[in-house]
């Protein structure tokens, strides 16, 4: 069965699961979830999906939801190349789930209209005490680590590079500046040099631009 990606394109937990299947050098078809339309919501998306989100990732094994379990799915389905480090695959695992649980439900676009309705300075603002309360630890956490190559801290792209470039993509276009953690910063600008991440790029999506959220 071809893998068939249900996602959009600017959702941090899709471009995360992107990346997933480029670094394995997967195949998948993509078939676009407007969440501007609300397209989400419908009872024919709600079918296939009761939790009414994306991503979702169509398999041979019936369809997968959540982000987090799609990537596990893939990383158990596709062991090689590893997205786990064979030294420090702890403190990976560790800034993987820091950046993945502690930024993407508070700062879901829907939780930030709940909460502020359409105050685009108060979401700003939201957004940024969220973003810098995990960042800060993190960048504390590599500082303190030996790096297992000049660009990347576990040596090779893995978990936590899956989840942190969506959510500094999403941090930038929210007008939070990443100047106060300059190794996540580091670590954006060589992974959106390599052929996997530029290809799980928003912008590279066929759905890109056509609304915008």
């Amino acid at each position: 069965m071809t893998l068939r990606l249900h996602g959009y394109w600017r959702s941090s937990t899709s471009y995360r699961v992107r990346i997933a299947l480029a670094l394995k050098g997967l195949d998948y078809e993509q078939s676009p979830v407007n969440l501007l339309t609300g397209e989400h919501r419908s009872e024919a998306y709600r079918a296939i999906n009761p939790h009414g989100t994306v991503p979702m990732l169509d398999t041979d094994e019936g369809p997968i939801t959540q982000s987090l379990a799609i990537i596990d799915w893939i990383e158990a389905t596709h062991p090689a190349p590893s997205c786990l480090p064979e030294r420090d695959a702890t403190l990976c695992r560790e800034l993987y789930y820091a950046v993945a649980t502690e930024l993407h439900a508070p700062l879901n676009p829907s939780v930030l209209k709940r909460l502020f309705g359409s105050d685009r300075a108060a979401k700003e603002d939201f957004y940024k005490f969220i973003i810098h309360r995990t960042f800060a630890p993190v960048e504390q956490r590599l500082a303190a680590h030996d790096w297992q190559s000049p660009n990347l801290p576990f040596g090779q792209p893995t978990l936590f590079e899956i989840v942190l470039i969506p959510q500094l993509y999403n941090a930038r276009r929210w007008g939070v500046g990443v100047s106060d953690f300059p190794q996540l910063a580091a670590i954006e600008d060589h992974c959106n040099a390599l052929p996997a991440f530029r290809r799980a790029h928003p912008d590279n999506q066929p759905d890109a631009h056509e609304t915008l959220i």
